[in-house]
């Protein structure tokens, strides 16, 4: 976790603070909406701010998740809608790709599954 009291965190519409003043970074549950997604508790500070970006956001910004991890989450997430497309590939369309354009699909799909599970 890189913490640091340089380094601002962007809470949306113009709303900064520094992030290693950060205390809870909690979802608004009821009356959440545009301009309404987070509470930040910010140390001095009796009441939280209200940021208008999502929580999950603005950890990602305080912990700066590492560029592989990233990188990571978004290709399994490519393989995921790789999966969901191949899945909706018919069996004649399937054979043709095989025979004539030597691109088994079943076979890239088990693979991506097999990826997925672990």
């Amino acid at each position: 976790m890189k913490i640091l009291s340089s380094e601002l965190v962007h809470l949306g519409f113009g709303k900064y603070v520094r992030s290693d003043q950060v205390t809870a970074v909690i979802p608004i549950e009821e009356e959440r909406g545009p301009g309404r997604r987070t509470f930040v508790h910010v140390q001095g500070q009796s009441d939280p701010i209200i940021a208008s970006r999502a929580e999950d956001t603005i950890v990602r910004d305080l912990v700066q998740e590492p560029r592989e991890v990233t990188q990571a989450r978004q290709q399994q997430e490519i393989l995921q809608d790789l999966l969901v497309n191949l899945a909706n590939v018919n069996s004649t369309v399937r054979r043709i790709n095989r025979d004539e354009g030597s691109l088994d699909l079943d076979l890239l799909e088990r693979r991506i599954k097999q990826v997925l599970e672990n």
